[in-house]
């Protein structure tokens, strides 16, 4: 990492690393991380003055942020714990930011199972739901229902080209869910069969628009159409708060070799296995987007640990949690 910036304590310069080199991955794991890392800095912090306090607190949190500043539950949790920092003094400061901090990792820990306690509720005895992607936070759902006595059966979409459905299908097996495994192109045709589709979020903006794997979209159009409705299962670590001020979420865009790899590119551009490289100018250009948007309309229900919410209403849960205004706290 760079320089480490002046007050902040050892233990949060290694947790930056090991979320920068995802040592540290997954939504939910690296807001953890970062909740601790905060208590850490409060409780281990040298200053000697409040204003000594807040500004090695600050840079604490800056030194996460900085690490992957596009992981929306990284600065989302750095936003909840210091917006507890309060008091006039450095021991109350101390104690508001570990409590804050406590609070949200407590909160954290129970998020998922509360979360699927509320999408199972719509659940019925024998639903079938189609899933798209892997999703904890979608498949906590269809847990909590199985556990409440309900058959229920899955559609799959095995989700290329890294097939996370794959995944998806050995955990609704291990616990004795039917599970019909489809290809993607073939959703539209077993919509008629699902009474849900049941997917999880990587990021929801403030207009209640969703942020999925690709391919979400196009499956929620064809629901719409079928009259099938769709639930996002999303914590609220989740929440893209930067949205209310009119930024877009980044899509990110994966290596092209994830679609074709170096040995299929060469038999469509025609060169050989045996050329040391395909010309960059070959003329064949491989785009693979990890994630696409889904309008708000196209969306029945977003499922928090907070309630379920119609998405677009979503914008006033993310004003309660992260406030007004999106002025990061870290820059103060």
């Amino acid at each position: 990492m760079a320089d480490a910036e002046p007050g902040v304590v050892p233990a949060v310069e290694a947790t930056a690393d090991d979320i920068a080199t995802m040592e540290i991955r997954g939504a939910a794991t690296i807001a953890d991380a970062a909740a601790a890392a905060l208590a850490t800095q409060a409780d281990r912090s040298g200053a000697e003055s409040p204003a000594a306090f807040r500004r090695h607190l600050r840079a604490a949190a800056r030194t996460l942020y900085e690490t992957r500043p596009t992981a929306v539950s990284l600065p989302n949790a750095l936003r909840y714990v210091l917006r507890g920092m309060d008091g006039e003094t450095v021991a109350d400061l101390r104690a508001s930011t570990i409590a804050r901090a406590e609070a949200f990792r407590r909160d954290l820990e129970r998020a998922q199972e509360t979360l699927g306690g509320i999408g199972a509720n719509r659940l019925r005895d024998g639903d079938v739901v189609m899933t798209h992607c892997h999703s904890t936070d979608a498949l906590a759902c269809i847990d909590v229902a199985l556990e409440s006595g309900k058959a229920i059966e899955a559609i799959v979409k095995e989700t290329r080209p890294r097939k996370q459905g794959h995944i998806t299908a050995r955990q609704l097996r291990e616990w004795g869910v039917p599970v019909t495994v489809i290809v993607d192109n073939a959703a539209r045709r077993y919509l008629d069969r699902a009474d849900h589709v049941l997917v999880g979020a990587d990021s929801i903006a403030a207009d209640g628009s969703v942020i999925n794997k690709v391919g979400t979209s196009g499956l929620a159009v064809n629901a719409r159409e079928r009259g099938v409705p769709v639930m996002v299962a999303a914590q609220t670590i989740k929440l893209h708060p930067d949205t209310m001020t009119g930024h877009t979420v980044e899509i990110e865009l994966r290596d092209e070799r994830e679609v074709l790899s170096d040995e299929e590119r060469a038999t469509i551009v025609g060169g050989g296995d045996d050329d040391e490289s395909v010309a960059a100018d070959d003329g064949l250009t491989v785009d693979n987007p990890a994630f696409d948007v889904t309008p708000a309309r196209y969306v029945d229900a977003i499922v928090t640990e907070r309630g379920q919410f119609p998405p677009e209403s979503i914008v006033t849960l993310m004003r309660e949690l992260f406030g007004e205004t999106t002025d990061e706290p870290w820059t103060a």
